[in-house]
């Protein structure tokens, strides 16, 4: 029987013939000699796989489809599928003369490609994947494989237009195929149904890449064996890879070395590198095997020097995955046939093969979790994500086509098959599967909880560059670490996704000197690293974790909110990345941080600190270490409005107020009595029905009042720490109060207080150009506001059946217990401490009432 596409074979002469068979079979239209094709021709075609692959881009996308499925797609309409059969088309676009210049650029693209895979691939997430992931990655591989043999007999079984070709050379490729998970594309499937950092995203990503690298060696060992010379081949091979990992590596990493320590990897040495990748396809192609192994392995053996790789990526990546890559899926699609393949076999035969298809890596995971006494739910989305083929199927089913292993009928329907596969995978979980949120109680997701029961103060400290390092240690520092009071910093690099690198989180142990880490991260994260651990041994008191999290930036907070509730951390600090423009405002420097931080402050199940630094890593840096005995002080202000994220900054600087080196001020700002107008009075007397008619201002104005003269109590003593209330009637008050008590603060510490609506700040929200910050918070980090101190703007946890409880805090000395200050002349603490209210009367206003409290220490 015979088959429809394109074949290019070598006659007895040595010239070219060029075949394209129809779907009639007989009929052969024929061109021999050299073939060539003119740059015009060449550059339709490029434009017309461009076009047709964008346009399948933008219209899958609204249907979260991976960018592969577009690829795939445009490669088979371009083919004898579609248009490839009109004779417009043919004449003028993909003439049979062209094939063979599309074939060899299909090559180069494919070596170039394999070299950029081999360029990111690290072995090392491999070597740490859990048991698990393990187990899920081999049954994942041998139950496909089997699945993959009885397949391919089973359609010669339903169709016997299929036994003309070699049955057991087929099987051996259609195997490979059902085995392959391709890793990048499952992390953008995990992307977009918002799992890649949920338990079942993890695990999948772990399976796929050790799937990935099973199914590579599976690839080689094949094409090895079905080589002419299998004895010779597999011998060679082996002793080329030996030669690369233990003499060309070690001799490119010495001059890769020396060139980047001068500063002298220059355009040349690209140039050297990209020769020097042809050149081992070459080798890899003498000895038998497709040229593309060789390409691989010489990206494998690369140096992980950000430098070089960085440099490689900008030439190579945009040009071979967007212009290069489209030829090599329009080279597959001239090959595939729908058509044909529709007419030859029963519909139910290929229903069958993808049904059956898709099953087995479904069925290879369900045992996994079966074993484990897991959850049948997760086994199955997690089956169904690992069914997600990509650019390596693609080239496995190509390769069997390559050596006839495979016709026309059955390398179309693998083809089909891996799309259907892959286009399946994102509606089939989205429908079926609903992630179940960790249950993980933990009781001290607040500062103010740690200051009150005295349990370890865990951090998770996030650093987006080397510059946020100093001021996120300094502000650490400040954080009074001690023996009875122990603090645990996890500090996050996050490394925004770029290129072709891959979502991931890397965890650095204390042995490791240096990590293989995507593109522009490696040396960066090494210095972050370094300087955490650096503060770690000054402070035995402080233990460190440093973890890199690769991602996107717009799902980046979906690494901090599943790296918080893991790590049960109690306060989440972020830098808050900004740029000052011509008037003065505070923009952020990234149009996609806003939403990160806003994602942060609403998702997060502990409190989060923003902090903007005006050069706090200097500062505090610079000041007296802990035991030291310079009296110069750091200063640090705390503004209080009120409500519970004012609460929990209060907490935060009460702690560090413990820390020799640091003294506070406590600005509290309460309402006057044109302010107080608007509230409303209760008449009742029944303590019952006042308290159930008390507003939710009411009730945190108790809880303000509790905490904040238990704080003024506990710390009567304590010459560091000054505290102040002020009466003010609107937010202009208020600003002039803080600017009028101004002195050098080298921190200020804010409540974000996004829910808490005040009198006092009334005004200053019309100027507010950063919401996450909150109102004050906008306000101080202004350059209006004329301070060159650094700003950390406090959100306190707030579980969503929040009722403020007037009886929450109190204040206890010995039986003694306070309860919140009324208003009077004089209030006694003991025998020699008193705090008396001085009221100030504007004389400039009639009656505005514009007075002061003022607690005076005697």
């Amino acid at each position: 029987m015979a088959e429809s596409g394109y074949l290019v074979n070598r006659t007895k002469d040595g010239s070219e013939a060029c075949y394209y068979v129809n779907q009639t079979g007989g009929n052969y239209f024929q061109s021999t000699g050299a073939l060539t094709t003119s740059l015009p021709l060449f550059v339709l075609q490029l434009s017309v796989v461009l076009f047709t692959t964008r346009l399948l881009l933008l219209i899958l996308r609204p249907l979260r489809q991976p960018s592969i499925v577009a690829f795939i797609i445009a490669g088979v309409l371009l083919g004898p599928s579609a248009l490839g059969t009109t004779p417009l088309f043919l004449d003028h676009v993909l003439p049979f003369k062209a094939v063979k210049v599309l074939e060899t650029f299909a090559n180069l693209a494919l070596v170039y490609y394999m070299f950029l895979f081999g360029l990111e691939m690290d072995l090392k997430p491999i070597m740490n994947s859990g048991s698990e992931a393990i187990r899920i990655a081999i049954s994942g591989t041998l139950i496909p494989l089997g699945f993959g043999f009885g397949l391919f007999y089973l359609l010669q079984l339903l169709d016997s237009n299929a036994k003309e070709i070699s049955s057991f050379k087929g099987s051996i490729f259609w195997a490979i195929t059902l085995t392959a998970t391709n890793f990048p594309d499952v992390t953008q499937v995990l992307t977009d149904l918002k799992l890649l950092r949920t338990d079942i995203g993890r695990l999948a990503m772990s399976s796929a890449i050790s799937s990935d690298f099973f199914t590579w060696i599976l690839l080689v060992v094949a094409m090895s064996l079905l080589n002419a010379r299998p004895y010779y081949v597999l011998p060679s091979i082996l002793a080329f890879v030996l030669l690369c990992g233990f003499v060309i590596r070690p001799v490119i990493s010495k001059i890769a070395n020396h060139a980047v320590k001068g500063e002298d990897f220059t355009e040349q040495h690209i140039w050297f590198i990209l020769g020097w990748i042809v050149f081992f396809g070459f080798i890899t192609d003498a000895f038998g095997l497709h040229s593309m192994v060789g390409s691989f392995m010489l990206g494998v053996i690369m140096p992980r020097r950000d430098v070089i790789r960085m440099k490689l990526m900008e030439r190579l990546d945009d040009f071979v995955s967007g212009i290069m890559m489209p030829l090599f899926f329009l080279t597959s699609g001239t090959r595939t046939d729908a058509g044909f393949m529709l007419k030859e076999t029963p519909w139910y035969a290929i229903f069958i093969i993808i049904f059956l298809s898709f099953g087995a890596k479904i069925l290879s995971t369900l045992l996994v979790f079966l074993l484990h006494n897991k959850s049948m739910e997760d086994g199955f989305a997690l089956g169904v994500i690992m069914n997600t083929k990509g650019v390596m199927s693609i080239i496995i089913i190509n390769a069997g086509r390559n050596i006839k292993a495979l016709n026309n009928q059955t390398f179309t329907l693998m083809v089909f098959s891996a799309l259907a596969m892959t286009c399946l995978v994102e509606p089939i979980v989205a429908a079926t599967y609903k992630p179940r949120k960790k249950l993980l109680r933990y009781k001290h997701r607040t500062i103010e909880s740690v200051l009150t029961n005295g349990v370890e103060f865990k951090i998770l400290a996030c650093v987006l560059s080397n510059r946020d390092a100093p001021c996120m240690i300094s502000l650490l520092e400040a954080s009074n670490a001690g023996p009875d009071f122990p603090i645990c910093v996890i500090a996050v690099h996050l490394v925004e996704l770029t290129g072709r690198n891959t979502a991931m989180l890397i965890v650095h142990d204390h042995s490791m000197t240096s990590m293989s880490n995507p593109i522009r991260a490696k040396s960066e994260s090494d210095q972050i690293i370094f300087a955490f651990k650096s503060y770690e041994k000054r402070n035995g008191a402080v233990s460190v974790q440093t973890i890199t999290a690769i991602s996107p930036y717009e799902n980046m907070h979906e690494d901090i909110c599943s790296l918080a509730l893991d790590k049960r951390v109690s306060l989440i600090i972020i830098p808050f990345q900004t740029v000052l423009t011509a008037d003065g405002r505070v923009e952020d420097a990234k149009s996609t941080f806003p939403a990160m931080n806003q994602y942060v402050l609403e998702n997060a199940t502990c409190s989060v600190g923003l902090l903007v630094d005006r050069g706090l890593g200097s500062i505090m840096q610079t000041g007296p270490a802990r035991n030291s005995s310079n009296s110069k002080r750091h200063r640090i202000a705390m503004i209080f409005i009120g409500g519970h994220d004012d609460r929990e900054a209060l907490a935060y600087a009460w702690r560090m107020a413990g820390h020799p080196g640091i003294s506070l001020t406590v600005l509290r700002f309460l309402p006057g009595r044109i302010a107080a107008q608007s509230t409303p009075e209760h008449s009742s007397n029944n303590h019952d029905e006042l308290f159930s008619s008390m507003t939710i201002e009411e009730r945190e104005k108790r809880l303000d009042d509790d905490y904040t003269y238990e704080f003024m109590f506990k710390t009567l003593d304590d010459e560091s720490i000054t505290y102040t209330e002020k009466v003010v009637n609107n937010g202009d008050e208020t600003l002039a109060e803080i600017r009028r008590n101004d002195a050098d603060f080298d921190l200020y510490i804010v409540g974000r207080g996004e829910k808490t609506r005040s009198v006092l700040t009334s005004g200053l929200s019309d100027w507010n150009s950063c919401q996450e910050l909150g109102t004050m918070g906008d306000t101080l980090a202004s350059s209006n506001f004329a301070s060159h101190a650094s700003v950390l703007v406090v959100q306190q946890y707030v579980p969503k059946n929040y009722i403020a409880n007037p009886h929450g805090f109190s204040a206890s000395l010995g039986s003694t217990t306070w309860q919140p200050l009324m208003v009077s002349d004089q209030v006694s603490f003991g025998n020699t401490t008193s705090i008396s209210h001085q009221y100030v009367y504007d004389q400039d206003e009639d009656d505005d009432d514009d007075y002061d409290y003022d607690y005076d220490r005697k």
